[in-house]
């Protein structure tokens, strides 16, 4: 299959999203990427060349911390990862593992008690993690990866709930900007070892905001989060085929 057949979908953009990994504020214009002005393109990382570009980017921005990236986590049975790229770069990455009776989720090393109750709520838990954007690269791609992460997640397959484990320097950023809520305290990750808050957000609310802010981007809005560089509304029928005929 050809690259340019199995893009989810593309996009280009013009504005900056200072590294996620790190800060929680946006970046000046001054610090824009120069491949902003190219075309965006958000794939599935299922072969192992993607899956080595985007293992490879999280080194570069997780690295420099300290941080260990294991690589065989791309390949768990109930886990997708997402790439962006532009003129052949990838500049961003994510993953989302949907939870599985067997073998659950990434936060249940240090937040079982608390997935749990959300479990016998019959709620049910999917994760986003190993998030990378390159510096100064849009914030349309860091939206294009969530929104395309929940249209998967929600819309697919049925799943309520994102849980994430961040760092509590992120904790401001991931409320103000997609509305997730304290869910269980700071914690100790072991997987990274460093301190981590366990947030939750429902994906009905992800929804509302989508429905209400999507692709308002370029109109005058005074609404602050990153729910305008989500996609349109209309834009989620043609993912959604795209995801289950399996072109991705």
């Amino acid at each position: 299959m050809h690259q340019e057949d199995d893009t989810i979908i593309s996009f280009d953009a013009t504005t900056g999203l200072s590294d996620l990994v790190i800060g929680e504020g946006l970046a000046t214009p001054e610090l824009d990427h120069p491949i902003d002005q190219q075309i965006f393109h958000i794939r599935m990382a299922n072969s192992r060349g993607r899956r080595e570009a985007a293992t490879l980017l999280l080194k570069k921005m997780y690295g420099w911390r300290g941080y260990d990236v294991d690589p065989s986590a791309h390949h768990v049975l109930n886990r997708i990862t997402l790439y962006a790229e532009t003129g052949g770069v990838t500049v961003g990455t994510m993953s989302l593992c949907l939870d599985d009776p067997q073998l659950g989720l990434p936060a249940d090393e240090n937040f079982r008690d608390k997935l749990d109750g959300l479990r016998v709520r019959q709620r049910r838990l999917c994760e986003p993690s190993r998030l990378a954007i390159d510096k100064g690269v849009s914030k349309r791609v860091f939206a294009a990866l969530i929104h395309i992460s929940y249209i998967y997640a929600h819309n697919i397959h049925g799943f309520s709930d994102y849980v994430i484990e961040v760092n509590p320097r992120h904790v401001m950023f991931y409320k103000r900007m997609l509305g997730f809520q304290d869910f269980g305290g700071q914690r100790e990750c072991s997987r990274v070892g460093a301190p981590a808050v366990l947030l939750r957000l429902e994906l009905d609310y992800m929804g509302e905001q989508i429905r209400k802010f999507g692709g308002l981007m370029e109109q005058q809005t005074t609404e602050r989060s990153f729910y305008p560089y989500f996609f349109p509304i209309w834009d989620e029928p043609g993912i959604t085929s795209r995801l289950v005929q399996g072109r991705n």
